[in-house]
């Protein structure tokens, strides 16, 4: 059998970090594998793990490989004579390009409500958009003939996975299923204050004969429907045609600690401070996690604690200036092995992150820069197992007060019962089976 794994094309970790361990079991079962994914830093994971990684034959990919798709990175697009890689004349390549370009979204906004809104600010508002998207993946799935499609959260993939009647499996989390409540679950519903994006995908739908969606959280379910979690941290009502897989976390095999890192948390606590990809564009932008770092050195500076700092293959940040003294900066560290040798991570609410802590038994300090992740941290906070600590301000001016990261630092530190909470939910997530049965209930679907 061979599968082929997509996620959401962006320039992170999360969710590929996620499909990696899936993926690893089906290859050990004698299954082939292929993913496709554009961006750098995904890239290089795939290559790392020693997957195949295919591209989508569509100038637009062009753009997000480059890591700037925006009128900045088309100059520079056109600059480096992109065109010749599709055998495309320059004007040809324009025509293309174009109108698949996503020239409308939704405003900015860290607020997001759930997947719909999400995807109105990525670009689906924009019918070009999401057929050229669609076409491409269409088109990827003919030429690799896949026996079934595995999504983690690109809807384009789902779409042409039906389209080209070929099975999906989708791996979520809880609240981007149609089912829940969304990113926002804890305030009450209101209108929504932004355009759907629904009119522009059902346009596609019906031009490539498929039923229409209600809501975009509708091509979060597949033919089968996995989700990450436990129904107690992620809970869905009753009824909900699901499959719950406990944790999905990549370690490459052999993974160890740099020296310097293993050394570190001998003679006083280890804090782990970890922000993902802390800034998305060349302009502050609503996933960004740099006020994370800033908050988080702020804070720890000249504490009787030593601190590694991580940046997911990404540059520190310019202006942060010299590290304190006892922080120590690496690009990459082994999550897993990470989360094991420190006593508290202190990250920015991703879905990764906090299954992370679980998994090792580690509490968190949890600063969520977006609205997924601030569900994320609600629930890992209810759930006894971290604090979290408020963003303020706007999506592109985001503000911590260190004092407050201080204070939850030294809190959790304190109180074993964090650490305690954190050792029954990984338990939790260890009898659901993980990567494993996630790949059991994907071969049943091929």
């Amino acid at each position: 059998m061979h599968y082929l794994f997509t996620t959401l094309p962006t320039n992170d970790l999360g969710l590929l970090a996620r499909a990696l361990p899936v993926a690893r079991e089906l290859a050990r079962a004698g299954q082939r594998v292929t993913f496709s994914h554009p961006a750098p830093a995904p890239r290089r994971m795939i290559a790392d793990a020693g997957f195949a990684n295919v591209d989508q034959h569509h100038p637009l990919f062009d753009m997000v490989a480059g890591g700037d798709p925006s009128l900045r990175g088309l100059a520079r697009l056109l600059a480096d004579r992109s065109w010749p890689r599709h055998g495309l004349s320059r004007r040809a390549f324009l025509a293309r390009l174009v109108p698949a370009l996503p020239w409308r979204s939704a405003p900015p906004t860290a607020d997001v409500e759930g997947m719909d809104h999400a995807a109105a600010q990525m670009g689906l508002l924009n019918r070009g958009f999401v057929r050229a998207s669609c076409a491409a993946m269409a088109e990827l799935i003919d030429r690799e003939r896949p026996d079934a499609v595995v999504d983690f959260w690109n809807p384009f993939a789902v779409m042409a996975a039906r389209w080209r009647g070929v099975p999906v499996v989708t791996v979520i989390q809880a609240d981007a299923h149609p089912s829940s409540q969304g990113f926002t679950w804890w305030r009450p519903a209101a209108p929504a204050a932004y355009p759907s994006p629904v009119p522009a995908v059902n346009d596609v739908l019906a031009d490539l004969g498929l039923p229409a969606v209600r809501t975009v959280r509708d091509l979060s379910v597949g033919d089968r429907t996995l989700v990450v979690g436990t129904p107690e941290t992620d809970p869905l009502p009753d009824g909900a045609d699901v499959v719950y897989v406990g944790a999905l976390l990549w370690e490459p095999e052999g993974a160890h600690l740099p020296e310097p890192v293993a050394a570190l948390g001998r003679e006083r606590p280890l804090a782990w401070l970890y922000a993902g990809n802390p800034r998305y564009g060349r302009r502050p932008g609503p996933l960004d996690s740099q006020v994370v770092l800033e908050a988080g050195l702020a804070a720890l500076g000249g504490r009787d604690l030593d601190v590694v700092v991580t940046t997911g293959h990404h540059d520190l940040p310019d202006g942060l200036g010299p590290l304190p003294p006892g922080v120590h900066h690496e690009r990459f560290v082994p999550g897993l092995a990470m989360a094991r040798h420190c006593d508290l991570m202190i990250h920015h609410g991703g879905y990764g992150s906090c299954q992370t802590a679980l998994v090792a038994g580690t509490p968190s300090v949890i600063v969520p820069t977006y609205s997924e992740r601030e569900s994320n941290a609600r629930r890992m906070e209810a759930a006894g197992a971290a604090a979290r600590v408020p963003v303020t301000g706007t999506a592109r001016a985001k503000r911590v007060d260190p004092d407050h990261l201080g204070r939850a630092v030294d809190h959790v530190l304190a109180t074993p019962a964090y650490r305690q909470r954190a050792g029954e939910l990984r338990r939790r997530l260890d009898e659901l089976g993980g990567a494993p049965h996630a790949a059991a209930r994907i071969r049943e679907v091929a």
